[in-house]
């Protein structure tokens, strides 16, 4: 229901000036909230903004500032952001635009990238989306994202601490950082995936119910929603590796080329996965089948012990005068004797081979 939402809207920018301001996508927090970190190596300094102004004052000093926007259906805030840090109207056009493949673009004075940060539903064990924007320049680092809640905070405490190198750096390392604690949150949301899919395994293999195919389709739309994410993450990355500006350090790059790796990492587990859940369908369908044929060979071999018996039991239905047993005091036990005694022989022959 969202993504046919956020089609509407893209259909109503046509004919629309490029860089044109409109929130496209699904409003998923009530206010906007904006965090701000100032540091150094030696200073620290964190809070949240009340007044844009505040974020103004940041944009000449030496230290590394970065400011980030939780909630995106507030333009007018954006817009603010946008004109104090001189960015391109198309830039601020997809930072609203929730719908963007993950890319890199390089604005000479500042670089944009955005991609997807996926998170787990703790109620339906579900997988969910959401767009994260990065823009890096001389001293500062933007990030804007649809909801408040992320996988940042341990890079937060890094930098409240002092741990590590983050606080000798710049903002092209901080921007490493924000990159890498998403890459690595995708290894989590794949251990996910690949729990349930060895749970549905042991299902389909064993005795699948009726509700294993819904949850083998479930878990393939996942896999794809994750696939179209991380997807073009890979030619993102290398982008920022192959770019020439003064902004992405050389001694960051062998960080970002150590991303690019985890991204490949994860993409082949993903193909993986998809294989397997490919798979999974068939082995479905032919545990199906073998179940019903297992239920087909009962009834055949019941069927087929009842055939000779019918037929005795119908001969001796018959209505003759000058039948030779009808007049016998031992026919009807003989009859009955001889019936089972056919029944048994037949049961032991089925057993001899392997039928049952």
């Amino acid at each position: 229901m969202t993504k046919r939402r956020a089609q509407i809207k893209i259909s109503r920018m046509a004919g629309l000036t490029p860089g044109s301001l409109i929130h496209i996508g699904e409003k998923r927090t009530e206010h906007v909230k904006i965090t701000i970190i100032d540091y150094g190596e030696s200073q620290f300094q964190e809070f949240e903004s009340k007044n844009l102004d505040e974020c103004f004052k940041l944009k000449e000093k030496p230290t590394v500032t970065w400011i980030n926007v939780d909630g995106l259906h507030e333009i007018e805030v954006i817009e603010k952001l946008g004109n104090c840090f001189e960015f391109h109207p198309l830039l601020m056009e997809d930072i609203l635009n929730t719908s963007q493949r993950p890319k890199f673009e390089d604005f000479g004075d500042y670089v944009y990238l955005t991609l997807k940060m996926l998170d787990i539903n703790k109620k339906d064990a579900s997988i969910e989306s959401e767009q994260i924007s990065i823009i890096i320049g001389k001293n500062f680092v933007l990030t804007f994202q649809e909801k408040e809640g992320d996988v940042f905070n341990l890079i937060r405490d890094r930098l409240r601490n002092a741990k590590g190198r983050i606080r000798k750096q710049g903002p092209d390392y901080l921007a490493y950082s924000l990159l890498d604690a998403i890459v690595d949150n995708y290894f989590v949301i794949l251990e996910n995936v690949g729990d349930r899919i060895a749970a549905i395994e042991d299902e389909v293999i064993d005795d699948p119910p009726q509700h294993t195919l819904k949850t083998i389709n479930t878990l393939k739309q996942d896999l794809i929603a994750i696939r179209k994410s991380i997807w073009p993450l890979r030619d993102t990355i290398s982008g920022i590796q192959r770019s020439e500006n003064v902004l992405i350090h050389k001694s960051s790059s062998i960080f970002f080329r150590d991303a690019y790796d985890h991204t490949v990492q994860i993409i082949d587990s993903i193909e993986t996965y998809r294989d397997i859940v490919s798979s999974m369908v068939s082995i479905y369908l032919t545990s199906l089948s073998n179940k019903m044929n297992e239920v087909m060979k009962v009834l055949t071999i019941i069927a087929t012990i009842f055939i000779p018996l019918t037929f005795v039991a119908g001969v001796y239905g018959m209505n003759f005068k000058y039948m030779p047993e009808l007049e016998s005091p031992l026919g009807y036990p003989v009859i009955i004797i001889s019936m089972g005694l056919i029944a048994a022989v037949m049961l032991v022959f089925f057993k001899k081979k392997k039928w049952l």
